[in-house]
């Protein structure tokens, strides 16, 4: 009985100590956070997983064929799919990790034959030799069992540690997927606005070819001179310039968006769109939805705290590691009857294992963790300050250009009607052609204005959705191993 109780109160110390997980523990670094941004201006502010743009966020511009090449994203992205790899190589380590909590259970079975010396000489002179000998066979079956007690915590602050780093891993992955998914948005925008452009060119074509043939026939007439039929055909033939020149752009960002859906340039194509996608209506969420929904905040912060349980893991290596080791089974000098309880062993005891010496080598790698934590933070307030001006930065970009697509569609109503009045006194003979061109080309400028400011509207739009963390948020971060 008095052993029993022995045992009873072993385990249960064991237990207590089990609990005593050195280093700190840890809490999310401190960072101040403005109350609202700078370029709210006349945005409404979206309440957490409210209003605040969720789910698909590139369907709110309503293009079917967008929402149909972002889909294609995550599944053929080479990218998104090495970035997945690296997450599943984190929740591998974290099993591993995880596995130092139990036993280690070990089964070994030998058999061997060989000769010792069973006597010597009575010579005592040193080259006496072996006057007696046997060969022997040896069957040895055993079974071991080895844990090491976490009693300072190292198992538990690695397991902490790898822990945070596979949640990092998953929101690196889902930052991969974000940046693929608004690029690609952006890169489709430029191509939409870069038809947009052909179609406004090849308009404007057809209106100067028009232009040349009744400067042609006034020619024919007498009423008109030669330089007017040059200047009306240079006007013509620069216009078409322009036009064949968007080719170069129109490939190469068809090919990018081959490149974000894994596919090679040379397999894939866009069909001309003339039709811009709308822009959608955008509530700007408060820094708080902010912290949540980025996923590059996210992984920082996960970093930081998994450096923080390394310190954990560091200063554990002061304590002296306790392992219990069992060990039993069968010997001897026959197969037959080798499982025979005469043929039984076993052995069983604790041992304990501490550095006494080592010039200094834990104090330093208790240092370097302390000050790869620091440098973590550093990082996570960095990515948060980060966050914070990639929203300021597409806020005040739609605001003013809002503002300047005003003035523009002002500045190109005007020009239309300048051009109309200047055609009429043309062909009434009371200005000559060289007003039509400069009127000609100052329409046309503000048209193309026009378009580039739609495009930069919606190049900003998406880059805005992508700052605010677009579907991802960090409600999403739990045990990495039980979402699988």
């Amino acid at each position: 009985m008095t052993a029993i109780i022995k045992r009873s109160f072993i385990a249960c110390a064991l237990t207590l100590l089990a609990a005593c997980a050195v280093g700190p523990d840890y809490r999310r670094p401190e960072i101040a956070v403005p109350a609202a941004f700078k370029e709210m201006g006349n945005w409404k502010p979206a309440e957490p997983r409210d209003s605040a743009p969720r789910g698909p966020w590139w369907e709110s511009y309503g293009d079917a064929e967008l929402n149909a090449l972002v889909a294609q994203v995550e599944i053929s992205n080479q990218n998104i799919r090495a970035a997945d790899a690296r997450y599943r190589q984190a929740l591998a380590l974290l099993r591993e990790t995880r596995a130092g909590y139990f036993p280690v259970v070990s089964g070994n079975f030998s058999a061997s034959r060989g000769q010792g010396a069973t006597g010597t000489s009575a010579s005592t002179s040193s080259n006496a030799v072996v006057t007696g000998s046997a060969i022997r066979n040896t069957d040895r079956l055993s079974l071991g069992v080895d844990w090491e007690a976490d009693v300072w915590g190292r198992i538990s602050r690695s397991v902490e540690s790898n822990a945070a780093a596979a949640q990092a891993s998953d929101a690196d992955l889902q930052s991969a997927l974000l940046s693929a998914q608004a690029t690609l948005v952006q890169t489709y925008m430029q191509l939409r606005v870069n038809d947009a452009q052909r179609r406004l060119l090849d308009e404007t074509v057809v209106a100067y070819e028009e232009s040349l043939q009744i400067t042609r026939n006034r020619y024919a007439a007498g009423v008109a001179g030669r330089i007017d039929v040059a200047q009306a055909e240079t006007q013509l033939k620069s216009t078409q310039a322009q036009a064949i020149d968007l080719g170069v752009q129109r490939a190469q960002l068809e090919h990018a968006i081959a490149l974000l859906i894994g596919k090679a340039p040379s397999d894939f194509s866009l069909a001309v769109n003339n039709a811009l996608p709308q822009l959608p209506q955008i509530p700007v969420g408060l820094p708080s939805v902010l912290l949540e929904r980025r996923p590059d905040v996210a992984a920082a912060e996960r970093r930081a705290a998994a450096a923080n349980a390394q310190i954990g893991v560091a200063q554990a290596a002061f304590f002296p590691a306790l392992t219990l080791s069992a060990t039993g089974g069968y010997q001897n000098s026959a197969l037959a009857g080798l499982l025979s309880l005469p043929n039984r062993f076993w052995s069983l005891g604790p041992a304990l294992a501490l550095t006494l010496f080592d010039g200094g080598a834990r104090s330093a790698r208790k240092d370097e963790a302390i000050a790869a934590y620091d440098e973590s933070v550093a990082t996570y307030r960095q990515a948060v300050l980060t966050a914070f001006a990639d929203v300021e930065d597409n806020l005040v970009a739609l605001r003013v250009l809002a503002d300047e697509a005003t003035v523009q569609s002002d500045a190109t109503m005007s020009a239309e009607e300048s051009l109309r009045l200047t055609q009429n006194q043309y062909k009434a003979g009371t200005v000559s052609y060289l007003n039509v061109v400069i009127v000609q080309a100052a329409a046309l400028a503000a048209e193309r204005s026009s378009l580039d400011i739609t495009g930069r509207r919606l190049l900003a739009s998406a880059g805005l959705l992508k700052a605010i963390g677009g579907d991802w948020n960090a409600a999403q971060m739990t045990d990495p191993l039980a979402r699988k």
